[in-house]
């Protein structure tokens, strides 16, 4: 799929030509054949005739000759008459040629109709390779993003001795719940990602929106769903972070950890209201478009 139209027009399998093109080029080869053997056959019929002519004794119409009474026949008519025949036989292998020539330039204008409806087809399906493997990208990067920040904050902060146990175990589990989710987006959208770069977008043999249905569509869902999931789960970790940090800090505990966690909830309802109420189901439907009202 990264190779480039040079090596597709040097390496990539020919293309099939319509089965049109053996019937056009038979009759091109029957017209033209003919058009020339009827200017032919023309030619040399007035040949023979203008040989005949001179060559003939003339005839005497009298029913009893004498020396002076018969007279040859005048070789103006004879001539015109083989002039009009050759003419006649030449303008019709002509015609025929014409033709002919008419049905050879419509062959050669279905094969590089055909190359270039080849040509167009890769074009489609390498752009919606490379559309998909942007999105697929996009969302592995961001989940390990994610996932690293959830996991340097599960192995570098410093939990103090006297922390409440349920605060300690929310706090992990919730941890935790982040890494693991980001991980399965990330690990999906990097298989189906490797996937589709292995499609072969010159021989196509099963269309790209076919093969993206059946195998990477119910995979790139359960990546955009872990997403979805992980988001909300990392800003109650942000919320939680900032009791577990100024435990210890007796002054401004609570002034300090309520107003990270008070940040951390409108955040997360910020992210419900707006974010994924707007676009978690148009990503999540294969089906969803975008859509002008204004257009006509």
């Amino acid at each position: 799929s990264a190779s480039s139209d040079s090596s597709f027009l040097t390496n990539a399998a020919p293309v099939r030509r319509p089965s049109t093109d053996r019937i056009l080029s038979a009759r091109y080869s029957r017209l033209l054949g003919a058009g020339f053997d009827i200017a032919k056959s023309g030619r040399h019929q007035a040949s023979l005739e203008r040989k005949a002519h001179h060559l003939a004794v003339p005839r005497c119409h009298c029913s009893r000759p004498t020396r002076n009474s018969c007279k040859p026949e005048p070789l103006c008519k004879l001539s015109i008459s083989t002039m009009a025949t050759g003419l006649f036989s030449l303008s019709a292998g002509m015609d025929m040629a014409d033709m002919a020539w008419e049905v050879k330039c419509r062959e050669e204008d279905m094969k590089q109709r055909a190359l270039e409806n080849e040509r167009r087809a890769i074009d489609d399906a390498r752009r919606s390779v490379d559309e998909k493997a942007q999105q697929l990208k996009a969302v592995s990067h961001q989940s390990a993003l994610i996932a690293g920040f959830s996991m340097v904050v599960l192995v570098e902060i410093q939990i103090p001795a006297d922390l409440s146990p349920g605060l300690l175990v929310t706090f992990g589990c919730t941890t935790a719940g982040v890494v693991s989710l980001m991980l399965i987006a990330m690990l999906n959208a990097t298989y189906i990602l490797v996937a589709i770069l292995r499609y072969d977008c010159v021989k196509r043999e099963t269309p790209f929106t076919d093969f993206w249905r059946k195998r990477c569509e119910s995979d790139w869902q359960l990546a955009l769903r872990a997403f979805g999931l992980g988001v909300p789960l990392f800003l109650c970790v942000l919320a939680q972070i900032g009791w577990v940090v100024f435990w210890n800090h007796e002054s401004a505990r609570y002034y300090a950890s309520a107003l990270v966690t008070t940040i951390a909830l409108v955040t997360l309802m910020l992210w419900f209201a707006h974010t994924d109420r707007k676009w978690g189901n148009f990503l999540m439907s294969p089906e969803a478009k975008l859509h002008n009202p204004n257009a006509a």
